[in-house]
Formats: C-alpha cells, structure tokens, sequence
C-alpha cells in the first residue's frame, strides 16, 4: 500500500503531531468523504510507501529519520504573492527545507512541484520566466525533477475568479512556457515532468509523465502497484489519509480546500490525539480494515 499524505489538505505543514502519533500507534483511521460513517483502518505495517505532499517541508524535518518506511517527497513551490497564497510561509525558508530534505532523502527522492502555473495582468510569461529561473538556479544540484501542470477550473478558481482575475491560458501560451521552461532547467540539470495534461510539450524537452510513476515505485518497493482508478493521471493508486476543508492555506486556486468557514470548524474538531484528522470516531461508525 502507497500512502499520500495528502492531496486532501497539508497534513506536513498543520498536522505533523497528529500524523507522528498515528504513526507511533501503528495505525490510522480515514473517513470516506462521500460516505462519512465508512471509516478505513490502515496500520502502518501494511505501508510500503508514503509520499508526502507539501508546501511547507519544515516541521517534519527534524522526525524523517525515525520514520523506517520508504518515502518520496513532493514539495510545491509557486511564485505567488498574498494574493494567491495568502497562508504559505515565505519561499526562502520553503527553499532551505527542500534542501535539508535533499540531504536527509536523496535528492531522486525529491520532487518540486511548480504548480499550478496560472496567468495574469501580474503573473505573466515574464514573470513565470524569471520565477522558475531563480528557483531553478537554487535548487541546481538539490532536485532533479520539477513537475509542472496548468491551472484548471475548479470550484475554489472559479469562486475567487474576481480576486485573480485569470486568463484562459492558450495552447501557444503553453507551448512558449514550455520552450522557456525546458531551455533554463537543461541549464541547471532539472528535468521539467508534465502531469495530467492533455498538451505534448516533449520537443522542449519536458516529460509527460506521473508524478508517481509505478517504475519509480517498483524500484522503491520491489512491488508492482496498478494505476489509480479515481484518477486519469497515471500515477500509481495511493490511499490518501487526509480530509478535504482543512488546510489553513487558505490558496486562492486549490482543488481540495474551497469552504473556509467550514475549514475553521473542522479544525477546532481536531484532537492530536484522535485516530482520524478531524473528530472521533463514534459508535454509528462502520470500520474496516484497508490492507491495500
């Protein structure tokens, strides 16, 4: 079994505590966000992998080694201001975290994610240019892949349209992103991966391939993993222990977080020392064990 903590919320940057004690205890409970009284058991020892995803790498920094699992890391790094990522710490000390995780995990086992990429009066091709540029100079020798995807239209974008005032991103747009990309990451020996996007950017030479390949993860396991059914990216099925409405990020573009006020009620229900992230479990709950 893969863990992916979590594309549902932050669990590194706001529940780091909680997940060491999970961890400690050997297992953890999830809640089906479309059937909340079905709750999944997993324990740990039936974990063969955990990708953590993050934008904030730091306070689990200092417990990585005590953690005996397999892990890959995906930390994202944009080059938004306040107005996009109102609640993300500031980028430097994002950066130094990327390279301490670089030194603990390896740096193959370290991914960077420039995503999403979204466009407009203030966030131009220029302005992505000189970005990536920058982060790419910092992270030379640190990582060797960054991921890349553009921003779609989710419920959270479409509600904070009249704050971003975004542009529909045009596939010339695209493309000239992608030369510009390709050409400054050859330059600091990065590979620039496309996930989940129907565009072939390959002749500027940028991967179209998951973020989580099931050759990477067969190479880490020794165990071949399907794809992920729920998804079409490609990436191999992970179980995410992470509950959507809870990261404190508060990002004008995520997917995952769109109801603040309901994100400040599922908070104020979180007990560090709780099997599931938000509440407890009841005895209407219905638990099952997940073996993979």
């Amino acid at each position: 079994m893969i863990l992916n903590v979590s594309g549902r919320t932050d669990i590194v940057a706001f529940y780091t505590p909680w997940f060491l004690n999970r961890l400690k205890e050997g297992f953890v409970d999830v809640r089906n966000p479309f059937y909340p009284k079905m709750v999944s058991r997993i324990y740990f020892r039936d974990v063969d992998l955990i990708v953590f995803c993050t934008k904030n790498p730091l306070p689990i920094l200092p417990f990585l080694q005590e953690i005996t699992i397999p892990i890959l890391f995906q930390v994202t790094l944009t080059p938004y201001k306040k107005d996009i990522e109102p609640c993300v710490i500031d980028k430097t000390k994002i950066i130094e975290g990327i390279k301490k995780l670089s030194q603990v995990l390896g740096k193959d086992k370290v991914y960077v994610r420039y995503d999403p990429i979204l466009l407009n009066q203030n966030y131009t091709i220029e302005y992505h240019k000189k970005a990536f540029e920058k982060l790419c100079s910092l992270l030379d020798g640190v990582v060797e892949h960054i991921i890349i995807s553009f921003v779609d239209s989710y419920k959270n974008v479409l509600k904070n349209q009249s704050t971003m005032q975004l542009k529909t991103i045009t596939e010339e747009e695209m493309k000239k992103i992608g030369s510009l990309f390709g050409k400054i990451s050859q330059e600091h020996h990065i590979q620039v991966e496309l996930c989940y996007e129907q565009i072939d950017l390959t002749k500027y030479g940028i991967l179209n391939t998951p973020c989580v390949s099931k050759e990477q993860v067969y190479e880490m396991t020794k165990k071949k993993f399907p794809k992920w059914k729920a998804r079409n990216c490609g990436c191999v099925e992970m179980v995410d222990i992470g509950s959507y409405n809870t990261c404190s990020h508060f990002c004008k573009y995520c997917y995952a977080n769109y109801e603040e006020k309901r994100i400040r009620e599922n908070q104020k229900k979180h007990d560090v020392s709780s099997t599931l992230l938000v509440g407890h479990i009841t005895n209407k709950d219905e638990i099952k064990v997940r073996q993979k």
